[in-house]
């Protein structure tokens, strides 16, 4: 590992050798390649984390390149996941990226979970996060969820390796499956851009332990009058999943 890469890093105030060092032996499990996982991955890539979990099942298609920044037209066909590591070994080869050309599920959900350090749900459907704050909560591992649709996004950090705070399933009940996607919406490209890089930031401060992650509330991105909402979070205690029944 070279200083010399992360100097602008060692430059922080808070943010050390050791913190980097924490960075390099930090696995992160990513769920999902697509318009929020790309920056995610460029970033944790570039700044150095260790190990790169990348999980996505499809391939990339012409949509996907008016904001889905990991991919050029070169890679029109490829699975999405062997084409982001590839790119991301040519990055920064610090980082070691395992690609996963399947969704995971059940056990395999589970293994993945428990093997990180941190997760990052950059899906874009309901029923595989739901699966994945269960996997979350059940491992104790920190979840960074994102979402982007139209103009707006949101985002929210759960310390599911802590007691007390909110998991996912407390802040969206199930039914919320049927929900809007941005594949019959549409999506402004730079918003989840925005929303992305901000859930690298709270990866990197949990990975590194740099600083507390931004835990216990929604952050809503409005793009059009370029306005953010802070809401706080509660856990519900009768929550099915991390309440006190479950």
């Amino acid at each position: 590992m070279s200083a010399e890469r992360y100097a602008r890093h060692l430059a922080l105030a808070g943010f050390g050798p050791d913190e980097q060092a924490r960075l390099r032996a930090a696995t992160a499990l990513v769920i999902g390649a697509g318009g929020l996982g790309s920056p995610v991955l460029l970033y944790l890539a570039a700044a150095g984390i260790g190990r790169l979990v990348v999980s996505d099942f499809d391939t990339v298609d012409v949509t996907n390149l008016q904001r889905q920044v990991l991919f050029t037209g070169a890679d029109l066909g490829r699975p999405k996941a062997e084409a982001a590591a590839e790119r991301l070994a040519a990055l920064n080869p610090d980082t070691r990226v395992v690609p996963v050309n399947a969704r995971l599920m059940d056990d395999t959900l589970l293994d993945a979970v428990a093997a990180a350090d941190v997760v990052l749900d950059c899906c874009d459907n309901f029923g595989t996060r739901f699966a994945l704050n269960r996997a979350c909560v059940s491992a104790r591992k920190p979840l960074v969820s994102g979402a982007a649709i139209r103009f707006e996004g949101q985002l929210a950090v759960f310390r599911l390796d802590r007691p007390g705070g909110p998991c996912y399933r407390c802040l969206w009940q199930e039914e919320a499956e049927g929900l809007e996607n941005c594949r019959g919406n549409g999506v402004l490209g730079p918003v989840p851009g925005v929303i992305g890089s901000l859930m690298a930031v709270e990866a990197l401060k949990i990975a590194s332990g740099c600083a507390p992650a931004a835990s216990g509330k929604l952050l809503l991105y409005d793009a059009i009058e370029n306005d953010w909402r802070t809401l706080k979070l509660e856990r519900d205690p009768a929550c099915p999943v991390c309440g006190a029944g479950a």
